[in-house]
Parts: C-alpha cells; structure tokens; sequence
C-alpha cells in the first residue's frame, strides 16, 4: 500500500532462515535447503531428494523421537519434547553456530522436517530456527 505522508512501503524482508517440510514445493528464494530429520524419508529415490545437506545432528534423538510419538509408552508432551530436545542440543552447539555463521554471511537456508509434521509450532525445526537466532544475536 501507498501512504502518501510516508511514502510507499518497501515489502517486508523475508526471514534469512525458513522450514519447510522436505515435501513442500521448492520455491526460488528458499536458499539452501537442509533436511535436519533423524531417519531420512522411505522411498525417495537420491534423484528425488529436494535438499542439498542432511544434519541429523540437529533432530532429536531417536529415544525423544519415540518418546514424542508415544512408541515407548505414553506420549510425552510438547514442553517436554522441547525441554529434552534443548537439552540435546547443548552439545550441537559448534552445528548450531555453523549455520548462524551462513546466515550472517547472507546465505538464505531452508530447514526441512518431516512429511508429517504439518504444525511448524510443535516442530523441532522451528527450535533450531530460535537456537540460531539466538546464535546471530550474540
């Protein structure tokens, strides 16, 4: 919109570092696009993968990703899932800081989660997304 007392509105920057699930379509500005997914996703051929890096240093555990989906019991909440997973990733610090480091240097990046995981609210790559931003604003 125009507003003739302050002029026209640039549009708003899009943010250096998004998510995605890895099955959403690829859009030109999505950067580089990186799964950070425990198990890699059955039944996409390597010619079909739409992510350049894999980090599985950056998804949970396999015991808190059992934990979370209710294979070891009762499912566990989400502030329980993200107290664990912060804890876990207080030893991916150097993996956290290399990706504040891209950013800071103007690279865009796609974090890429699971087919599944449709509510980026309760996902683990919108954790890491605050991690490095915490990361750029040190």
């Amino acid at each position: 919109m125009h507003d003739p007392q302050k002029g026209p509105r640039a549009p708003a920057p899009r943010p250096r570092i998004g998510s995605k699930r890895w099955n959403d379509p690829i859009d030109d500005d999505d950067g580089t696009r990186i799964l950070i997914s425990r198990f890699r996703p059955r039944g996409v051929a390597r010619a079909k993968e739409t992510w350049s890096e894999w980090h599985r240093e950056l998804s949970p555990s396999e015991p808190l990703h059992a934990a979370f989906y209710g294979k070891l019991g009762a499912e566990i909440t989400f502030a329980q899932y993200e107290a664990r997973f912060l804890e876990e990733m207080a030893t991916q610090q150097g993996w956290i800081d290399a990706l504040a480091a891209r950013v800071k240097k103007g690279e865009r990046l796609t974090l890429l989660c699971s087919s599944a995981c449709t509510d980026p609210r309760v996902c683990h790559r919108t954790l890491v997304i605050a991690l490095v931003e915490r990361a750029l604003a040190r």
